[in-house]
């Protein structure tokens, strides 16, 4: 990566001090020149240290072996997946011969969490060196396919999410692409397809993604784990920094992608520590990779189908039929954008209608016309972000201003923004076209008058529902279908759903005790990314207390 990736600071070169704290964690090692080390695609088990000699670091794709990084003497082969124990994206090769330190997986953690000098400076190097490969489009991973295909979108936004490097070649503006069509015999009907090397999966769901890539440990159905965490969105990924980093055995399930909603956010500019704003895709990335480092394990694509409320330990199934064990549960699960109820409105997600504004979905409206539906903070931070790109914004609003809905430094970007327009009191009620989204009706909802606008992109940011489908019947519900705890739930509720010890409900507990919830799917939850971070380590602390009871 040094030969070919611009941050210095992702190679540093450790002292002699640190070497020797190191030291005890690992063995040494004579290696021959040309020994591959560490193999691409090979699970990242072990950490290796350069102690004299040289490693090369290759990558294998369909264009070629590709010398990124030599690592010399005080110099270590390794990125984020040396958290994970994920594949690893590239080759290590002896160039010359040396001795390595090679220290097991496990006690690098235990190392990165025990020494915070040497935990900074691996954290430091392994998130820079991803950052590199991602901005440098490099990896053995190409997605081919369409704008014009909300599949396409899927596919971009689950690896994008999940910090996995790859190459992009749209169909419809890519004129050499016809031997790769040929080459592995791609319809139009396959799209997307992603290549890895010579593994070729034609319009594939996340779960086959995941699958394909790695991303995802085996789980024991015997292994019994301290708390299981439904949901890797801020509140989900604080309840699994600080469960795990308090010794406790955690476990993430993510249906989706990391991050939640925070997680498609253009920029967070209201939360604490951070005055000049991140974006939420670093934020919550940066999380993932903190609660990996303490030792939390995390699973994506893997969605919680059902929780057995009756039984002790807790036996949560996932849709795919995995079994896991728990002494304790914290329903992270949070909420989505609430479903306008426009005809049409499913054949257009993903090819005109949105429910994030990130960097994917911004490069698709680039000098055109959009709307943003929606008053609140995310909608607002949505239009700011895509007037960058957008020739103009279109923000609907049901009633009369924003002031009591959005924080007023977005209302101030918006009013001083010159290709930003708010539209109150109007509704959108149409959305026209054939493969793509070509046109839109809104209405006036003092008037009744509506207008046809040609406008081909839409970003719905219209209120939440919560996730909770799966738990209905396990657990209290409000008529919303947020999670009920603590002093929501009234003698009459406990009464009717059983509860069964003397004590009342801790404050984020729900009508089973030993289940938590904390985020959006909470009741009377605040729906900010700080407040979620704050439910999330504040679980923990009340798990602490049931498991010692």
């Amino acid at each position: 990566m040094k030969d070919q990736l611009k941050d210095r600071n992702a190679f540093p070169t450790l002292s002699t001090r640190a070497l020797d704290r190191l030291y005890r964690h690992g063995s040494i090692s004579l290696v021959d020149a040309e020994t591959i080390v560490v193999d691409q695609g090979e699970p990242m088990d072990r950490f290796i240290v350069v102690l004299d000699g040289e490693i090369a670091v290759e990558l294998s794709s369909r264009a070629g072996l590709e010398r990124v990084a030599v690592h010399g003497p005080g110099e270590f082969f390794g990125d984020v997946h040396s958290l994970s124990g994920r594949p690893s994206l590239v080759r290590g090769r002896m160039s010359k011969a040396g001795r390595l330190l090679t220290i097991d997986r496990h006690c690098l953690k235990t190392v990165m969490q025990d020494d915070a000098e040497l935990g900074e400076i691996l954290m430091r190097a392994f998130i820079l060196r991803r950052i590199e490969l991602l901005s440098a489009h490099s990896g053995d991973t190409m997605v081919l396919g369409s704008l014009n295909s909300s599949g396409t979108l899927r596919t971009r936004e689950f690896l994008t999410r999940n910090g996995y490097p790859y190459s992009f070649i749209d169909l419809d503006k890519e004129a050499d692409v016809q031997h790769l069509l040929d080459e592995f015999e791609i319809s139009a009907a396959d799209i997307p397809v992603l290549i890895q090397r010579d593994n070729v999966l034609r319009n594939p769901p996340i779960e086959v993604i995941a699958r394909a890539l790695g991303l995802n440990a085996s789980v024991s159905a015997d292994e019994l784990r301290d708390v299981v965490i439904v949901g890797a969105g801020p509140a989900g990924l604080s309840a699994a920094v600080y469960a795990a980093s308090e010794g406790l055995g955690a476990l993430v399930l993510e249906a989706a992608v990391p991050g939640g909603q925070a997680g498609s956010s253009s920029k967070i500019e209201n939360y604490l520590g951070f005055p000049n704003g991140v974006s939420g895709l670093e934020l919550t990335a940066r999380a993932y990779d903190q609660a990996q480092k303490f030792g939390a394990e995390l699973l994506v694509a893997k969605a919680g189908g059902q929780l057995a409320c009756g039984v002790r330990p807790f036996e949560l199934q996932t849709r795919e039929g995995t079994k896991i064990r728990s002494k304790t549960v914290v329903i992270a699960t949070g909420a989505q954008y609430r479903k306008l109820p426009l005809a049409n409105l499913e054949k257009f997600e993903g090819v005109g209608i949105y429910y994030g504004a990130a960097t994917i979905e911004a490069q698709m409206c680039l000098a055109n016309e959009v709307i943003v539906v929606g008053g609140g903070n995310s909608a607002g931070q949505a239009a700011v972000f895509l007037s960058k790109w957008a020739s103009r914004v279109h923000i609907l609003i049901r009633s009369a201003g924003l002031a009591s809905t959005m924080s007023r430094y977005l209302i101030r970007r918006i009013e001083d923004s010159s290709n930003i327009t708010l539209h109150p009191h109007t509704e959108l009620v149409g959305v026209q076209g054939n493969q793509h989204l070509e046109s839109v009706v809104w209405l006036d909802n003092r008037t009744g008058q509506t207008q046809e606008h040609h406008i081909r992109h839409v970003y719905l940011m219209t209120g939440a529902s919560p996730n909770t489908e799966w738990l209905r019947g396990c657990v209290a519900l409000d008529e919303k279908g947020f999670v009920l705890t603590g002093p929501d739930l009234t003698p009459e509720i406990l009464q009717k759903w059983s509860w069964s010890l003397s004590r009342k409900p801790y404050l984020l507990e729900s009508s089973v005790p030993g289940v938590f919830a904390a985020g959006d799917v909470r009741a009377g939850s605040v729906k900010r990314v700080a407040s979620g971070v704050g439910e999330g380590s504040l679980a923990i602390s009340f798990i602490h207390k049931v498991l010692a009871e």
